[in-house]
């Protein structure tokens, strides 16, 4: 499939893995209407069975300082104007994660407000040691979008999810760790290879598997006991009749490594 050219991210493939790129240095990747359309549209890409990873991250300095609020400033209508910008950004978090490919989040710089909440939506979240976290919403008058106020109490609870919302509270990247919201801090100069990295290993997996378990995931919160059992039990055995289950279960008597599609 031929990359497509965009003009507020930038988008690579190579085999397996995916990888996107916030590229508006200049305005610290600020979300305009043509950066979430975009997004939207890759991560529609990165929804197929030839993707299990998708790195998605900024280009210089910041990962995402949020909305672009110049460009919402000079809309005609504001309120209708962000909410087309809203629209995009939540089409592209719903698709990164109802897709079966693992998205990792490699925050190498300030993540405030949609950047925040992109930045926690990923499955698994590396950050760089001098990346920070803050909502920021409330400072100039707004209310969280980009999915903030479903993961965030998931996340770190309601009270902490209040403190971070109300009060605009910056975390450092070691704290959002100590809270939860990031899996792994790295050095700054090596979070690129890192992510890489990380994203070759879970490539090397189950995309059915994985998939699998971010459905479970997500319908946890909502199911009743017995209800997500039986949502395990369909799940296990559609993986078990797939050919990568059966690939998989088949290498480790075999002792060998398994070779999933």
């Amino acid at each position: 499939m031929t990359e497509p050219t965009y003009e507020a991210i930038s988008f690579e493939q190579s085999g397996a893995v995916a990888r996107i790129t916030l590229n508006r240095p200049d305005a610290a990747n600020g979300m305009n209407d043509t950066m979430t359309r975009e997004l939207a549209d890759a991560a529609r890409r990165c929804d197929t069975p030839g993707t299990k990873a998708v790195v998605l991250t900024g280009a210089g300095r910041f990962f995402c300082a949020g909305g672009d609020l110049k460009s919402f400033s000079t809309a005609p209508d504001r309120g209708r104007f962000i909410k087309g910008v809203a629209d995009d950004l939540h089409q592209a978090i719903s698709s990164f994660a109802r897709m079966d490919a693992v998205l990792i989040t490699a925050v190498n710089g300030t993540a405030a407000g949609a950047g925040f909440s992109l930045a926690v939506a990923g499955d698994l979240v590396l950050a760089a040691e001098s990346a920070t976290f803050t909502m920021a919403y409330t400072k100039v008058g707004l209310s969280p979008d980009g999915s903030a106020s479903y993961h965030l109490p998931r996340l770190v609870g309601l009270r902490r999810a209040q403190e971070l919302i109300l009060t605009n509270r910056t975390l450092s990247a070691v704290e959002a760790q100590e809270w939860g919201l990031v899996t792994e801090v790295v050095a700054g100069d090596e979070l690129a290879a890192r992510a890489t990295k990380l994203a070759e290993q879970v490539a090397a997996g189950s995309g059915g598997s994985n998939g699998a378990v971010k459905s479970l995931l997500v319908s946890s919160f909502k199911n009743s006991l017995e209800e997500q059992m039986a949502a395990e039990a369909r799940f296990i055995a559609e993986r078990a009749n797939s050919a990568d289950g059966r690939e998989g279960v088949d290498a480790f008597l075999a002792k060998r490594k398994p070779e999933f599609a």
